[in-house]
């Protein structure tokens, strides 16, 4: 199966829904990876497991690939605890199979797991908390709760560790400090990437695609109540 590189192939899930709408013959097989990957924060450098679905397949018999990167989990209290980031990596990636479903594309029932990867946790009661994502306090508005979104963008730099190579990728981060009734929340999203060494060629689609999720969110946070200045990468 030849992949095709062409301006038309699919990048996001909306793409493949707005594909099979016209009538595409749209075939999807996500496959999983949890990949080891250093971090370089402002002054700080650590490393963080980022969980990602590759969506292969074809479209009317010609191949595509795309990424997308469903939550960050670190070992350490920079970011949210891995065993929190593979609870939010599957609550997301089940609303991106019931739109595919609804759309009538299958994409399977496979879902992120931790087994086999060699991660010691300090507190494993962590997976039994309660796992809030963005749509948990989009649902609070909703339901009258007084919600308010502080939100800070970030493109962080990074090298990604796989079996045999290393991958060096800029990423585009969301950070959201929510205010829910009297509680107060830090959720993260990461919204795109692209490969570091291309960034002539790459950086401008995905700062397209991290500003089409971002106002994605922002007309559900309009639409539930929540309040949010609307800030965009540039």
């Amino acid at each position: 199966m030849n992949t095709t590189r062409t301006k038309s192939q699919p990048r996001r899930i909306s793409d493949l829904v707005e594909l099979k709408a016209q009538g595409a013959d749209v075939r999807l097989q996500p496959a999983f990876e949890i990949v080891p990957v250093d971090f370089a924060h402002r002054q700080s450098q650590y490393q963080a497991y980022i969980f990602l679905c590759r969506y292969k397949g074809t479209v009317d018999g010609n191949g595509f690939e795309f990424r997308k990167c469903y939550a960050r989990g670190c070992p350490n209290n920079l970011c949210q605890h891995v065993a929190q980031a593979v609870l939010i990596a599957n609550r997301h990636l089940a609303r991106d199979y019931e739109t595919l479903r609804r759309a009538g594309i299958e994409p399977g029932d496979d879902r992120f797991t931790l087994e086999g990867m060699m991660v010691k946790f300090d507190d494993i009661k962590v997976e039994n908390e309660q796992v809030y994502t963005i749509y948990d306090f989009i649902n609070m508005a909703k339901a009258g709760t007084r919600v308010e979104a502080k939100i800070d963008l970030e493109e962080v730099p990074a090298v990604e560790h796989f079996d045999n190579r290393k991958n060096s990728q800029t990423f585009f981060f969301c950070n959201f400090k929510i205010k829910a009734g009297q509680r107060e929340y830090d959720y993260q999203r990461c919204l795109a990437c692209y490969a570091t060494d291309n960034e002539k060629v790459e950086r401008e689609l995905a700062v397209k695609i991290a500003n089409a999720r971002l106002e994605n969110l922002y007309r559900s946070f309009e639409n539930a109540g929540v309040m949010a200045d609307q800030v965009f990468f540039k």
